[in-house]
């Protein structure tokens, strides 16, 4: 089966490169701070918890700075008090671009992002091109190791799943935020080890970008995980894998 989730299997492998490791683990240490801010620090009930710390396995962040990031959150340190926010425009080659940062200065945040959405793009307004995205979970599966591609696809549509895309390495699980949680649990019954997990805004539909268009829009994408208050970076782009 096919599905929309290519552009977040490529996320996930450049996610552990280690030339970007100390940005990541700053990124994912702010988010489970906030998401224990949120909601508490047992993961069990607090899904976007349960979400951090699954980036935090697969990017084998130390037990010590989750403990510390957990805290944070706590109240029991010191830290500053982040908002969420979220950006839209338009990249090079029209394609739609979403940011979500967590900042604790809207206005340097805010700033940063349109310079850099100034490089070939816009910045536009709220709910400019949103609508083109839809919230999904993502399950990020090795093959090696894994039940064979026939198996894993039939637990997880019986769980709920929509659709599953088989990559080099990897399968890649699509649901509805809704049945997260059933495709999670039929995964961990079957002892099927996930990589990663994630909610992700998915795009409706992708536009192909090739050659001078293409190295464009990963600059900027790349441009915008460089910055500090960036967490994620969606795009409706379809990149070759060269890019």
């Amino acid at each position: 089966m096919s599905g929309h989730s290519k552009w977040a299997n490529i996320k996930f492998k450049k996610g552990k490169a280690d030339a970007l490791r100390g940005k990541i683990n700053t990124k994912i240490g702010r988010e489970i701070t906030i998401a224990v801010k949120m909601g508490g620090s047992d993961p069990t009930g607090n899904m976007r918890l349960k979400l951090a710390l699954s980036k935090a396995k697969a990017n084998n962040i130390p037990k010590e700075n989750i403990k510390r990031a957990i805290a944070k959150g706590e109240g029991t340190t010191e830290g500053s008090n982040y908002e969420e926010i979220t950006y839209e425009g338009y990249g090079p080659a029209g394609v739609a671009i979403m940011i979500s940062a967590l900042t604790d200065n809207r206005n340097r945040t805010a700033a940063d992002v349109r310079h850099v959405f100034s490089k070939g793009g816009n910045m536009g307004e709220s709910g400019c091109v949103s609508w083109m995205f839809k919230n999904k979970g993502l399950f990020t599966i090795e093959k090696e190791g894994a039940p064979a591609e026939d198996e894993v696809m039939e637990i997880a549509l019986e769980a709920g799943a929509e659709d599953m895309e088989t990559n080099d390495d990897t399968y890649v699980i699509t649901t509805a935020p809704e049945d997260y949680d059933a495709v999670e649990q039929a995964l961990a019954d079957h002892n099927i080890n996930v990589a990663m997990s994630e909610l992700s805004l998915i795009p409706d539909n992708t536009i192909a970008v090739t050659g001078e268009d293409a190295e464009k829009v990963q600059k900027m994408i790349d441009s915008f995980d460089e910055l500090d208050d960036v967490q994620d970076v969606y795009t409706n782009a379809d990149l070759p894998d060269e890019e």
